[in-house]
């Protein structure tokens, strides 16, 4: 992440330092920088050095300081005493945080710190996904806000979606309840049932479990034990993580970043296996193999024609486990994700960019819309989910809720 930020600043001519515990790790990072742009010219705005030598006289001299260590906020306290009395009094410093609060950063800074400081959370790759979540603090000034939201929008490119600093913002909150959930029924279900029920013909372009290995069973403990302990709403269920990850992790294993253990998925010698969540160990793929379920299949087919709102129409119609299950996932996700609005976001819209553009996920609005407003609302009824107001009144008013009329909504159905 902090490569793939700092690639996103200098893609723009903006001057940058890459700072890391050693100048070998900032170089490494420069090399994931190059490689990410895929020109070495853009190592022309890039400098490099170690927090040990040159963290003080780099931060002295910075208009914007954009900390990207672990996600650990006692870590993160320890730079921002060293920042805070090196910095300029109006220099910007930003935490690219994906869900810690803004706010407890700020303990025992100064002043000057608290008033320009905020969140910058970029989802990853940056330099690939432009959704860009912007979160001041209470204490924010709102001239600083309003200056890089700016910057983010028009020099860096991002899709900005403000949001209050509340646990995990917008998009981590709304996805990470669907990953986690996914990975608690994959106890109940297995592994590759779960991802060939809520695969990419469901809204996204990954399968939720493929993602979580992908992201880092770390990472995904640290965003979903933040939001089992620091929230109450009606997923609190849902963010608990499952004690077989619980297990896994503290035997090592992460996900990708961990081939040799792997996580829902490991690959040795070329061949593919999968996590049995009972037993706690892999089993071969052609030992579990799953293919799609019927209503999976004939979804898929009509999207790979462009036929959305029908394969909605198959989500919506067809009976069964398979259906009832999916229903609860996607339904509970565009609920879950519309009734944050008022409490992280100011409109629906701002859900709908930043799981679309952050998530690349299909956004809660363009589903409703794909199987209609009438319709979401008695299948959130029989499935037992409050339906969002926003979702009633666009019933009882007969329009369309998703606000981007030059974004066409079929980039986010995938085959």
């Amino acid at each position: 992440m902090g490569a793939g930020s700092g690639e996103v600043f200098a893609a723009a001519r903006i001057p940058t330092t890459f700072l890391a515990r050693t100048r070998a790790k900032a170089q490494r990072g420069l090399a994931r920088a190059e490689s990410m742009a895929k020109a070495q010219s853009i190592s022309t705005y890039i400098s490099i050095g170690s927090y040990d030598a040159d963290l003080e006289r780099e931060v002295a001299d910075a208009d914007l300081i954009f900390e990207a260590v672990s996600e650990n906020l006692d870590l993160k306290r320890g730079y921002f005493e060293r920042i805070d009395a090196a910095r300029k009094p109006d220099s910007i410093v930003a935490t690219v945080s994906s869900g810690l609060s803004i706010a407890a950063m700020t303990a025992g800074r100064s002043e000057s710190f608290a008033r320009n400081f905020l969140g910058i959370h970029f989802f990853n790759p940056p330099n690939v996904i432009t959704g860009c979540e912007l979160i001041p603090h209470d204490g924010t000034d709102p001239e600083v806000t309003a200056f890089v939201d700016e910057l983010l929008a028009h020099k860096l490119g991002r899709e900005v979606v403000k949001t209050s600093d509340t646990p995990a913002f917008c998009g981590n909150r709304v996805g990470f309840k669907v990953l986690n959930e996914v990975a608690l029924l994959a106890e109940q279900y297995g592994v590759a049932y779960m991802d060939a029920l809520i695969g990419p013909h469901t809204g996204r372009a990954m399968a939720p479990l493929v993602t979580i290995d992908f992201v880092g069973w770390d990472v995904h403990k640290a965003i979903v034990d933040n939001l089992h302990a620091n929230t109450a709403d009606e997923a609190h269920d849902d963010f608990a993580l499952p004690g077989y990850m619980a297990r896994l992790i503290d035997a090592g294993h992460l996900g990708n970043k961990t081939a040799d253990k792997g996580g829902f998925f490991k690959t040795v010698d070329k061949d593919l296996f999968v996590l049995d969540p009972a037993r706690g160990d892999y089993r071969p793929a052609g030992e579990v193999a799953c293919e799609p379920p019927d209503l999976a299949l004939h979804m898929k087919r009509e999207i790979r024609f462009g036929r959305y709102a029908r394969a909605m129409d198959i989500f919506a119609q067809a009976t069964g486990a398979d259906a009832d299950l999916m229903r609860r996932v996607i339904l509970g996700y565009i609920a879950y994700g519309l009734r944050r609005v008022g409490e992280v976001v100011e409109h629906p819209r701002d859900v709908d960019r930043i799981m679309g553009f952050g998530f690349n996920w299909a956004p809660p609005s363009v589903l409703v819309d794909t199987i209609g407003a009438r319709r979401t609302v008695q299948l959130l009824q029989a499935a037992g989910i409050e339906a969002p107001r926003v979702i009633i009144e666009a019933a009882e008013r007969n329009r369309k809720l998703f606000a981007e009329p030059n974004v066409d909504t079929g980039r986010f159905f995938f085959a």
